[in-house]
This record gives structure tokens, C-alpha cells and sequence, in this order.
């Protein structure tokens, strides 16, 4: 909740300098009005509907565009898939959710005729992005697996000369009408709800200029804000002022350029943007005897809430979440085909938020 009286406390210090009524007995009456008015009709509207808790998701990798015109760029490859399930777990949990996602690229003359009316669902073919909320239980091609073609008839216009219309009828395949059906409702129901917001970035620029937004918006929910940042941010980049506007051409001969590297975030989110909120953020590694000393450090010098340390070849079995005050490793429970580590790591984690509020709300 916004602290009225840090607010107003400047406005407040003008108008008391030349009261008789000392400033902290005003404060004291003001505090007394609102603790003892009755509750406001319309306050749950005003406040706004959904949850009472906000998460902000992250996923996939960011580019470095290497032009202004960019048709070159260094890609930090991230499909965003291992933790696809994340905002469906969040959102069960009673979180609304922000997704922060790789804006996809979609594959093919027919997929582009159908951006506009899958888009919703995300239900294309993807070259690049993030995998999509509640689509994970689809084929990687789900428009050319999931549907097919009926028959394509001509509707003419009756009385006013209308233009020939060609209609193609498209059928879900019954192998995955239960899949489909449960994506389209699930997500539907979501953003109807007002309880799942997507926001696509490409490039390194995009990502940490949303981020920012995202942060400095969700500042006023306090304790409640919670921040899962699993993109994979590029750790260089080209300035833009330092780079070309046209592109690069191969005949100027070997390429020699120089990246700078990108500004640490992750300690300005916690200091100044969102000081409060509930910060994760993620250690990826391919060596486990380094895995955990380098989730440790990030830990300290992000000030981060927990780090979520996962290796590379084990990381859809089990994952370590690393506190200030212990290490606890999650596993996927193998004894269900379908379960993931991603279920019992949100919860785990949801548990640890609740704890955090209640600690510095208390």
C-alpha cells in the first residue's frame, strides 16, 4: 500500500512551519481520521481488482543489435523453455503476473497469415522467443501439427458487389483438441481476468529499459512485488553512439569491434528501483563445483532474496535455491510422468515471499 504520509510529508513540513499544531501531532490526527473512518464503498476498486501479490517474469536472451539499422547482432541464446510453466504456477499461487519475454519470430508465408489470430495463443511456429504461457503441453510446431485444413469455399456478396471472400476452415487435429482447448481457455481466462500481462523485448536496450518501467511502476505494492528474473541479459554490448547506422559490409575486410560491458542492474533494481520487493534471480553453470560459490556471490553482491543455481545438464531434475541462511535443493517429483522441478520450486518459493511479508510487514 502507498505510504500517504511519506508522500505528503514536504507539502505537509510548508504547511505546518507556521501552525500551532506541531507537525507530529498532525500526523498523529491524521492517522487517527483514517483509522477510524469507515471502510470505503468502492476502496477494492480503486486499488484495482487481482491479486494481491505481482510477480515479474522474466525469460529468454537479449540481443546486441551491431548496427542501427540492425541486420547483424550477437544473440545470448535462451528458448526461455525450462521455465515456460513459471507464470501458470505464479498465477495458481494467486500472483498476477508480468511476462517480460523474447519477442518471437515466426517461421513461413502461412504462419504470417495467422499472426494476428494465434498471436493470442502464441501458437506459431517460433524460430526465436520464449515459449509462451500455457503452451507447453503443444507440439514445438503446434500450427502445423495442432490444426488442418477442412475445405476452402468462395462467399460471394449477395446484393452489394462485395469482393469474393476466401474462407478457410481450420479443425484441431483430435490427437490435441485437449491441449488446445485447455491453452486457449487457460490464457483467456487470464488476461480477462486482468491477471497475466505480456510484454515482448528483442534487444539488450529493450529489456532493461522495460525492466525499469516494470520496477518503478510495481514500486508502490512494497513487500508484495516479487521479482523472478530468469532472462538470460547479455553481458556486452555496443553503445549506441558508438554504433553504425547502415550495415556492416563484409568487403571492408575482418571485423574488429569493441563491446563494453553492461551496466550491473540488478543492484540498482534493489536499491533504488524496487528497494522492497522480493528479488530471484538465477546462476546458470556447466561445471557443479563451481555452481554454488558463484549462486553465493551473486546472492551477496546483487543483495538478492535467493538465487535459484541450476546446472545445465541436470537443471529440468533438480535445482539448489540459495538464501542468506541456506541452501535447499528441490527435485522433480519422478514419480509423476508429468511433473516438473518448476512446481514445487514456485511454491517453494511463493512460501518464502509470504514469509518475507509478513517479516518486515509485522
Amino acid at each position: 500500500m502507498v505510504d500517504f504520509f511519506a508522500t505528503t510529508r514536504a507539502f505537509s513540513m510548508d504547511a505546518t512551519s507556521n501552525s500551532e499544531t506541531p507537525k507530529d501531532t498532525l500526523y498523529d490526527e491524521i492517522n487517527t481520521f483514517f483509522e477510524s473512518a469507515p471502510p470505503l464503498k468502492d476502496g477494492p476498486d480503486i486499488r484495482g481488482r487481482g491479486a494481491s501479490r505481482v510477480v515479474c517474469v522474466t525469460s529468454g536472451g537479449t540481443t546486441v543489435p551491431l548496427e542501427k539499422r540492425c541486420v547483424r547482432y550477437i544473440d545470448n541464446f535462451s528458448s526461455g523453455g525450462f521455465y515456460d510453466q513459471n507464470y501458470r504456477y505464479f498465477l495458481k499461487a494467486g500472483y498476477s503476473v508480468i511476462f517480460l519475454s523474447r519477442r518471437a519470430i515466426y517461421a513461413g508465408e502461412l504462419a504470417s497469415r495467422f499472426v494476428d489470430l494465434f498471436q493470442k495463443i502464441h501458437c506459431l511456429t517460433v524460430l526465436r522467443g520464449t515459449c509462451q504461457p500455457f503452451c507447453r503441453s503443444l507440439p514445438e510446431d503446434p500450427l502445423l501439427e495442432c490444426f488442418e485444413v477442412s475445405k476452402e469455399l468462395n462467399v460471394r456478396g449477395l446484393s452489394y458487389n462485395i469482393a469474393p471472400i476466401h474462407v478457410i476452415f481450420l479443425i484441431v487435429c483430435q490427437s490435441h483438441s485437449e491441449a488446445v482447448r485447455t491453452a486457449i481457455g487457460e490464457h483467456c481466462a487470464a488476461v480477462e481476468g486482468g491477471l497475466l500481462l505480456k510484454l515482448p523485448f528483442t534487444t539488450i536496450f529493450e529489456y532493461l529499459q522495460i525492466l525499469q518501467l516494470i520496477a518503478m511502476s510495481m514500486k508502490n505494492l512494497g513487500t508484495h512485488a516479487m521479482f523472478y528474473l530468469a532472462a538470460a541479459v547479455s553481458d556486452f554490448y555496443v553503445p549506441w553512439k558508438s554504433m553504425v547506422e547502415h550495415k556492416i559490409q563484409s568487403s571492408s575486410g575482418p571485423l574488429d569491434m569493441r563491446l563494453v560491458q553492461v551496466p550491473k542492474m540488478l543492484s540498482v533494481l534493489r536499491k533504488d528501483w524496487a528497494p522492497v520487493a522480493f528479488c530471484i534471480s538465477f546462476k546458470l553453470e556447466t561445471d557443479s563445483k563451481i555452481l554454488l560459490e558463484k549462486a553465493e556471490i551473486a546472492l551477496k553482491k546483487y543483495n538478492m532474496h535467493a538465487v535459484v543455481a541450476n546446472e545445465l545438464l541436470t537443471r529440468k531434475e533438480v535445482v539448489v535455491v540459495v538464501t542468506s541462511s541456506e541452501k535447499i535443493s528441490v527435485h522433480r517429483d519422478k514419480t509423476e510422468a508429468s511433473a516438473d522441478v518448476e512446481s514445487p520450486l514456485i511454491e517453494l518459493l511463493a512460501e518464502k515471499h509470504s514469509s518475507y511479508i509478513e517479516h518486515l510487514d509485522s
